[in-house]
């Protein structure tokens, strides 16, 4: 089977001859950077400074050479045309983290050390830091304020749909994704995901505000959803025609809805307040290419709102995060099974991969995957990004063993 053939088949639910797999598709199913030189080292490759192309969960960008080696199947092309193959005609510069990392990334200005070693990034509210022990950039509570005494204040919809105009793509943009997009699909037999043109509704002014803006005002989060999608249903007009002959899936929408235990809003309120915008802009891209996967990430445990997700048009589900909540990957699998394909969820990032030997992790690894993978509807990959902390030989052992694992027939 060409690779993607083999995505293809398993995200219409029917058998692949192995389970696919994905390192990098997007940014929560990548690698660190950090990781990413020792892994290079470990599977003969020569070394190279990793392209750092997400600088504050600090992912390296997968290449080539490591996707063959660990036998991958997808690739990525992000919003503003970054992909592996054509990496090298973006403008990147070396770069070393104050002495920690050599690597290269697209805008060095953007950082600054401090007397204490500490890495600052940015400014103002989109502020974070690295301090010496830590491995990704750090903003205070997460970036969600929190503060629960806040007052509900009116939402200013015309900024919001100005600004929203402002970030729809123009023609000089819609042309240079289109040509990149092409050229990827005449260049490798890999699946591809393009992610960036999104229609994230998310939790705006953080969790705590927007949560109780929910409760205590949900007509307002009505009318800000319908800004949102108004434009996003403008955007997915302009970009979608273009592109969609050329990428099989596209990562629509990265909402994390879950906590470790359980959802951060009821799911009656999920129903009534995301599911009919989502369902109004998945309807517009099934419209405009049938055939195109609609990717969804969100963390956590989200077991309650699945169906509200499936309700909602989407046709693949990430990060399959099992190990929150009290539902198990069966569970998962047997709600899903036939009606919206799972990607991720192989093995336990959390638990199994940074506290177990290497038989521990491989052994879950053939015991969940062989029961994500039955009647198709799965793609591998680990439940989210291998961090710093990971060894190579673990990460080796990883890709191997999924890509080992028997599908039924």
């Amino acid at each position: 089977m060409r690779r993607r053939d083999r995505v293809l088949a398993a995200l219409n639910h029917s058998q692949p001859d192995r389970v696919p797999k994905d390192l990098g598709g997007m940014r929560s199913t990548g690698i660190s950077c950090f990781a990413y030189p020792q892994l290079r080292t470990a599977l003969n490759l020569p070394a190279r400074r990793p392209l750092i192309h997400d600088t504050s969960q600090m992912l390296a960008l997968p290449e080539e050479d490591v996707l063959d080696a660990l036998d991958c199947d997808v690739l990525c092309v992000e919003g503003n045309g970054l992909c592996a193959p054509f990496a090298h005609e973006f403008a990147w510069h070396d770069y070393d983290f104050n002495g920690r990392l050599p690597a290269q990334v697209l805008n060095p200005a953007a950082f600054r050390v401090d007397e204490a070693g500490c890495i600052h990034q940015g400014s103002g509210e989109h502020a974070s830091r690295m301090p010496s022990a830590s491995h990704v950039f750090e903003t205070a509570h997460g970036g969600q304020p929190l503060d629960f005494n806040a007052e509900i204040e009116p939402w200013d919809l015309d900024a919001l749909r100005a600004n929203l105009r402002a970030q729809l793509p123009e023609q000089a943009e819609l042309d240079a994704l289109e040509q990149y997009c092409q050229r990827l699909r005449q260049h490798s037999d890999r699946a591809i995901m393009l992610s960036g043109p999104t229609h994230g509704f998310g939790f705006h002014g953080g969790i705590a505000a927007w949560s109780m803006r929910c409760a205590l005002d949900p007509d307002s989060v009505k009318d800000i959803h319908a800004v949102i999608t108004e434009l996003t249903l403008e955007r997915m007009q302009r970009v979608i025609p273009r592109v969609a002959p050329y990428i099989d899936v596209l990562m629509a929408s990265a909402d994390d809805h879950g906590t470790q235990s359980a959802t951060f809003l009821a799911p009656a309120t999920y129903r009534d307040l995301y599911l009919p915008y989502q369902s109004q802009v998945n309807n517009c891209i099934h419209s405009l290419a049938p055939d195109l996967k609609i990717f969804l990430h969100s963390c956590g445990a989200i077991y309650e709102i699945i169906e509200h997700i499936i309700a909602a048009g989407f046709d693949v589900l990430n990060p399959v995060q099992w190990c929150a909540g009290t539902r198990g990957y069966q569970e998962w699998k047997d709600l899903c099974r036939g009606r919206i394909a799972l990607w991720g969820g192989g093995v336990n990032t959390q638990h199994t991969v940074p506290r177990g030997n290497i038989a521990e992790i491989t052994n879950e690894i053939r015991e969940v995957v062989a029961y994500l993978a039955q009647d198709g509807g799965y793609v591998f990959t680990p439940i989210h990004n291998l961090l710093a902390e990971v060894p190579a030989e673990v990460a080796i052992a990883i890709y191997r063993t999924a890509g080992a694992v028997p599908v039924n027939a």
